[in-house]
Parts: structure tokens; sequence; C-alpha cells
């Protein structure tokens, strides 16, 4: 399963690292994920969300 989350789909990107003397290397930037437990649709199931979806309460969190 990929790096994505399932709410916003929000996945890897990539681009350019840039030095002080302007040289250019390639590196990914990751999206914050959690494993989170929730119920949707009366079953319980586990999904991958960033941080961002689960603070702004697109989800409730099962404990």
């Amino acid at each position: 399963m990929s790096r994505t989350c399932e709410i916003c789909g929000k996945h890897t990107i990539t681009g350019n690292k840039v030095s002080h003397a302007k040289n250019r290397t390639r590196r990914t930037w990751k999206p914050n994920l959690v494993n989170v437990k929730t119920e949707a649709g009366g079953t319980t199931m586990k999904m991958k969300i960033c941080a961002r979806c689960l603070k702004s309460d697109h989800i409730t969190k099962k404990v």
C-alpha cells in the first residue's frame, strides 16, 4: 500500500534540495500518516490518514 492519506489523498512529493551554493539534489517529502482505528458504516476498520485530517475532525478515532 502506498503512502497516501485515505481521506484527502495527500501523498509523497518530490523536488530539489538546494544548498547555499545552489547545488540541486533530488529529495522527497512524505506526509505525516497515522494508522487509526475508526468506525465507518457500522464496521470497525483501520485507515491511514494524515495528521491534518485527524486534527480537523474529518474522522473520529475509536479507542
